[in-house]
């Protein structure tokens, strides 16, 4: 795993028995200048572990890597590509055309 390339999410079972789970984006480790190992310790307490955390208890999570992207785009923009994206996936209805006579 490449700190600042790769975004994270853990689950783990707490000390409670719970199953749980936390993420970073990409960007977070590398601005707190954590390596792995901090990384993943805060993703523990974020996810509100509370016990003390062990080699061994880092071994038992599960551990998933993703790529994200930032993209900007106006309010305009975004109507438009989320009632594009419905209408592609069949969900939804047509915003309702404004008159001002009703």
């Amino acid at each position: 795993m490449a700190v600042g390339v790769h975004g994270i999410r853990i689950e783990f079972i707490n000390e409670k028995g719970s199953k749980r789970t936390a993420t970073y984006l990409p960007e977070v480790a590398k601005e707190q200048g954590w390596d792995h190992i901090q990384t993943i310790d805060s993703l523990l307490r974020k996810g509100g572990y509370k016990a003390p955390i062990t080699n061994e208890f880092r071994k038992t999570i599960k551990l998933t890597r993703y790529r994200s992207e930032k993209m900007t785009m106006s309010y305009t923009e975004y109507l438009a590509h989320r009632q594009h994206h419905h209408f592609q996936n069949g969900i939804g209805h047509p915003l309702p055309a404004y008159n001002h006579y009703s």
